[in-house]
């Protein structure tokens, strides 16, 4: 990693010299723009309107058009703005986390002690976590000042910006009043038990990058000419019941029952039906009973399927 910032946190008459790094990358696979025809790389040059020359980014000035006049912003006048020359990550109010709306958060950056003795860093990350508060903070970075949150990840502090309050948008519609039935606010609860699980990041994957991934490597193993169905094979939306959902209860009793289905948990398969149904007698499997069921649900018809095939 490589620090992009310098500086320190100050709280009172403390300061702590820290190193700022990105805590996000992208995964995304970068690509590039090029002519269709030749392959040719497309380049995009900066001209003036007024003399029409190619134009260096180094003799290129900031504006503002007001819509009546333009006022042309030097480098020089922006350079000489007192924010630019901040050095300093300064808290503002200590907190507790929960006011803290996740709308206005932004992109999040680690803090590393930096210096000789990481005595002042250690204090302000305790003082946070005994506090059960974060911290509300004004900072600099590439020439713009900015709000952010000072809290604790696996005993790093980390920085996280914070929008301004004129940045965040009220919503302009309205939506109108709808009157829900007792079944379907049960059935909907219900629809949230069946997916209710602990928190995986590592489940999810971004297909659309993968494929991508494999994308490229198989062009450039076998060249430009490839089938990409047997790269990929011939993939079929799944469409799960008749197609003609027409009303939102039955759209939630569809929900819960495929999701019973996929999950184990539902009465379909002959080989289940038992331990579903001293499950749905309960009012709902616990959790390791949830897991049986799907696993052996699994194995039976994954049996099923070879006998099936054998015959």
């Amino acid at each position: 990693m490589r620090a992009i910032w310098s500086g320190e946190v100050s709280f009172g008459l403390v300061t702590v010299p820290i190193k700022l790094y990105s805590a996000t990358q992208s995964h995304d696979l970068s690509l590039h723009q090029v002519h269709d025809d030749d392959g040719g790389r497309i380049r995009y040059e900066r001209h003036c309107e007024v003399c029409g020359e190619k134009v260096d980014y180094k003799d290129i000035d900031k504006a503002y058009d007001s819509g009546e006049s333009t006022v042309v912003l030097t480098k020089e006048e922006l350079g000489d703005l007192p924010a630019d020359d901040s050095k300093e990550i300064a808290v503002e109010q200590f907190v507790p986390e929960d006011q803290i709306d996740s709308m206005e958060l932004d992109k999040s950056y680690y803090l590393e002690p930096a210096g000789k003795s990481a005595k002042a860093y250690v204090l302000l990350r305790r003082t946070l976590e005994e506090s059960s508060r974060v911290a509300i903070v004004t900072f600099t970075l590439r020439s713009k000042t900015r709000l952010g949150v000072l809290r604790v990840r696996d005993d790093v502090i980390v920085l996280q910006g914070l929008r301004w309050a004129d940045e965040l948008r009220e919503p302009d519609f309205d939506i109108p009043k709808s009157r829900l039935t007792k079944k379907e606010q049960e059935m909907a609860t219900s629809l949230v038990d069946s997916y209710s699980e602990d928190f995986d990041p590592d489940r999810f994957k971004d297909e659309y990058q993968d494929q991508l991934h494999t994308l490229v490597e198989e062009k450039l193993a076998h060249g430009e000419d490839i089938d990409t169905e047997a790269t990929f094979g011939d993939v079929e939306d799944e469409e799960e019941g008749d197609g003609n959902v027409i009303d939102l209860m039955e759209a939630l009793k569809q929900s819960v029952d495929s999701r019973r289905k996929s999950s184990g948990k539902g009465s379909g398969d002959s080989g289940s039906k038992s331990g579903s149904a001293k499950g749905s007698s309960k009012g709902g499997a616990t959790k390791g009973e949830s897991k049986g069921a799907s696993s052996k649900g699994t194995a039976k018809s994954s049996g099923s399927r070879q006998k099936q095939k054998a015959s």
